[in-house]
């Protein structure tokens, strides 16, 4: 059974069904929501929103490490993460799906590791490519099975939040060789790295980035609002053959 990390309202993937909800405990608390076990397709499959199911956590406030424990405390076999995110390489704009495969983090004073040394013990992982292989594959294909377009490959490029960033920032972001930005994949996928979860993510681009395209000015939250909700449906029909190349392995 693989986890989804969902942004927040499950209702939001068409097709899923939430069956039972468990709160779970860690100790390093609570995470951003119950547990939601479900199906999808007759496939079993745990849903996590990340900002929690009002969409009520910020980036820079979410306990990602109670979230990834419980998820692996639940036995799950993997993650596959949806992530909204600005498009900043040229020609991603709204309405693009991407599978990335790199990361850069530019987060800070967020609690990163399991392995602080309060536990008597250090685990230095290894992180040259971030996102796990077969995950990453089976995400590609199950886009393929379902006819939805996907970028494969792009660097992400993680920022704190919650606002967003500046023009200067973005361009600095463009010549380190982002191609999205976004606020929640660190330090979740080193966490998952760091409990031997596979992790994978579809990223949807639901803005250009401040300074790009039509963004050179100002972005207007209510047209990422929509783009999001536009895209939904297809990142649905992916992650719903995801979840079904599961069930035939």
């Amino acid at each position: 059974m693989f986890a989804i990390i969902a942004r927040s309202r499950p209702e939001a993937l068409p097709g899923l069904t939430i069956e039972r909800r468990v709160q779970a405990e860690t100790p390093y608390g609570s995470p951003s929501s119950p547990l939601l076990y479900g199906s999808w397709g007759g496939a079993p499959v745990v849903v996590l929103p990340r900002h929690g199911e009002a969409h009520a956590v910020p980036p820079h406030r979410i306990n990602y490490r109670a979230n990834i424990r419980a998820l692996a405390d639940a036995g799950v076999e993997g993650v596959v993460a949806i992530a909204t995110v600005g498009g900043i390489r040229d020609g991603w704009g709204p309405g693009t799906l991407v599978v990335p495969d790199q990361i850069i983090d530019y987060t800070s004073g967020r609690p990163l590791t399991f392995f602080d040394g309060e536990s008597g013990a250090v685990r230095h992982i290894d992180f040259t490519w971030p996102f796990s292989a077969a995950p990453r594959r089976r995400l590609l294909d199950a886009a393929r099975t379902a006819g939805v377009a996907v970028h494969d490959g792009g660097c992400y490029g993680c920022t704190n939040g919650p606002r967003l960033e500046t023009a200067a920032e973005i361009a600095r972001m463009k010549r380190d060789g982002c191609d999205v930005v976004g606020q929640t994949a660190m330090p979740e996928i080193a966490l998952a790295r760091e409990l031997d979860l596979p992790y994978a993510a579809i990223n949807i681009v639901v803005n250009h980035a401040a300074g790009q395209g039509d963004s050179a000015q100002a972005i207007a939250h209510d047209a990422l609002i929509e783009h999001s909700r536009a895209a939904m449906a297809k990142v649905a029909r992916v992650l719903a053959a995801f979840v079904a190349e599961g069930q035939t392995r």
